[in-house]
């Protein structure tokens, strides 16, 4: 006895918490190492591990929500049948919502500042005529795309969130 607005939260969960894995071992594994062996890896960027926060807790919310929302697609019943219950989860989706938002916007703000930064930090150090720094700049730039790269399924496990806000709130009274 499902109802399609049963089956899309269902779907709208299950997407949500997929694109929230997908983000943590993309941005987990990025690193590079320089050829004098001074190594950067995400968690020396606060921002980075500020994004694997936003994943993983977006994560398991959505997998502490995955059962409910099984059981309300193929009953059509909700398992939560007081008000403050329905409206604390309504309150929650919209408070999650908001986190993954600010995980994306820390992901991008930072991977595209301090590309910008580094950039302009080896700019000025090739003006005094060393130029050793090409490496930094090569390296570092695939590095912050990569943070990009891992950011971008957190954007759509921020979106699928967000969808499924608008889907729950009209079923609110």
């Amino acid at each position: 006895m499902e109802t399609p607005r049963a089956m899309s939260i269902l779907v709208l969960r299950l997407f949500t918490m997929l694109l929230c894995a997908a983000s943590v071992p993309l941005m987990i594994t990025n690193s590079f190492q320089l050829s004098g062996g001074e190594k950067t890896k995400y968690s020396d960027v606060k921002g980075y591990k500020y994004v694997v926060a936003a994943a993983g807790i977006g994560f398991l919310y959505s997998l502490i929500q995955l059962p409910f929302a099984m059981y309300y697609a193929f009953t059509g019943k909700r398992v939560f049948h007081g008000r403050f219950l329905g409206l604390l989860d309504f309150y929650v989706d919209k408070a999650l919502s908001f986190f993954l938002a600010s995980g994306v916007g820390v992901g991008f703000g930072v991977s595209s500042e301090l590309k910008r930064y580094v950039n302009g930090f080896v700019d000025t150090i090739e003006t005094t005529g060393i130029d050793t720094f090409e490496e930094l700049r090569t390296k570092s730039q695939k590095f912050f795309d990569r943070g990009n790269l891992a950011t971008t399924p957190l954007l759509a496990g921020f979106t699928t969130m967000a969808v499924l806000t608008i889907i729950t709130s009209f079923s609110r009274k």
